[in-house]
């Protein structure tokens, strides 16, 4: 019965359509036989995610796309196998509830917190190949596909890398939800988030002071008799994961049937996205993450036109559901004013219910003494622009979606206590594409917290008048 109701949902749609479609970005396995049955063999295996949870995503974002919230997303660019270590997890925690904190507090607004994690594998390239010297192999495409090492044979795509993926996936979903509900994220232990690198810098002084002022603010609470085991929200917190959904093989072997609604859902993350290389309308991407429920990310790029993107919205949310959609604006810094009101005009005028989201990573990347590397005055000022072009409209600014570890890496220049060319070198660990360290990801939470408060400040001067 509940087959038969997910069926009715989309009649001419199925977990396996989308390979019916054009698909880019897909590896290219030379071993069918070895890929069919690592798909066969995931299929029979556990979610990893259910489907109450992504629903429950789903209405934390339709109240941001009113206006009552905010999104947090970040995470690293792409996970590694090598990486998998509980400090890892732990400290990637610590810096989201930081930058949560300090939005939270900073702006009087609910924060809904998704990381990039527990799935975050796989990378769509810009160029199928890659060369070093005089020798040319195929590109990196993410540790669920093919190794990063510099050979032949580790670039060749392999199919049993996906089990990796699930186990590790499985561990760090395992992991997070323990600290989330665990204690881990109390209120109470609001200082002892603070990484040991970041307590000595300008953030880390900044930080300390906001947490101070919690301390007291939970006091004062204790007082009137409001304490965590009253109110079960001081002491843990939600967490949601999200990916990519790019190997279209592995997403297809986990799309399962909710028991409850009968409807399609990923179980590899509670929200997945498209990329700006794979969202044409009729290819293999968006016509797998139309026929599932789960809330859904699109990366909007400077390609894209205001008529580009109602179409994608029309496929992607054509019941207008609120939650459903978040467009992650990826343009780069100078890119923002020219591009981003023509997007939100056209979804006003349609009165389409969307996630408005800044991806200040993806459009500023350049190369400096032989690294990839993102300035972080240009992080900044695609963050401000990305706001000013909301108040401008009057539209809400609803999130940002980052690139960000809790390790001391020196990847992106700039910041408070200034990484410099020189310094790239030092700690440069990224599997792909630079990632903000701790301290750069709180001041940037701390840019955004004064964002919100003067559009807060805005709207509430338009009701009084």
């Amino acid at each position: 019965m509940a087959h038969a109701a997910a069926a009715a949902q989309n009649d001419d749609w199925s977990p396996s359509s989308w390979r019916q479609k054009p698909a880019a970005q897909l590896p290219e396995y030379p071993d069918k036989a070895a890929l069919g049955a690592m798909e066969q063999q995931l299929a029979s295996w556990p979610p990893l995610v259910f489907a109450g949870e992504a629903r429950a995503l789903k209405a934390e974002l339709a109240d941001v796309a009113a206006g009552k919230g905010f999104l947090l997303q970040g995470g690293d660019c792409a996970e590694a196998f090598a990486e998998h270590h509980p400090d890892m997890i732990r400290d990637f925690f610590r810096v989201l509830l930081q930058m949560a904190v300090v939005l939270t507090y900073g702006a009087a607004s609910p924060v809904t917190k998704v990381g990039r994690i527990a799935g975050q594998f796989a990378k769509p390239r810009s160029s199928p190949m890659e060369k070093k010297g005089d020798v040319e192999l195929p590109s990196y495409k993410g540790d669920i596909v093919n190794d990063m090492a510099f050979t032949a044979e580790a670039r060749i795509p392999d199919p049993a890398r996906m089990e990796m993926a699930y186990r590790q996936s499985a561990a760090t979903l395992n992991l997070l939800r323990a600290f989330a509900q665990g204690g881990f994220a109390n209120l109470d232990n609001v200082h002892n988030w603070m990484l040991g690198f970041v307590e000595d810098s300008p953030q880390g002084h900044r930080y300390r002071s906001l947490a101070n002022n919690i301390t007291e603010a939970l006091g004062f609470m204790r007082a009137c008799g409001v304490s965590g085991a009253s109110t079960p929200q001081l002491q843990s917190t939600e967490l949601y994961t999200s990916h990519e959904a790019l190997l279209l093989n592995y997403e297809e072997a986990f799309t399962r049937v909710d028991s409850l609604t009968g409807d399609y859902y990923s179980t590899t993350g509670h929200m997945i996205w498209i990329g700006d290389r794979t969202r044409q309308p009729d290819h293999a991407h968006v016509e797998y993450c139309r026929g599932v429920k789960n809330p859904l990310g699109l990366k909007c790029g400077p390609s894209l036109t205001g008529d580009g993107l109602l179409e994608l919205i029309d496929l992607l949310n054509p019941e207008n559901e609120p939650g459903r959609l978040t467009l992650i604006c990826r343009f780069g810094a100078d890119k923002v004013l020219d591009n981003l009101p023509a997007l939100i005009r056209a979804v006003e005028r349609e009165g389409r219910h969307v996630v408005w989201s800044c991806d200040p990573m993806h459009g500023n990347t350049i190369s400096v003494q032989g690294y990839k590397t993102r300035p972080f005055d240009r992080v900044l000022k695609e963050v401000q622009s990305f706001f000013a072009v909301h108040r401008a409209e009057g539209t809400h600014a609803g999130g940002i979606h980052v690139e960000m570890t809790g390790k001391n890496v020196t990847e992106c220049t700039g910041g408070a206590r200034a990484v410099t060319a020189d310094n790239l070198s030092d700690r440069y660990h990224t599997q792909c594409d630079p990632r903000l360290n701790a301290e750069q990801a709180i001041e940037l939470a701390f840019l955004v917290a004064e964002n919100l408060r003067a559009e807060a400040k805005d709207k509430n001067a338009l009701a009084a008048a």
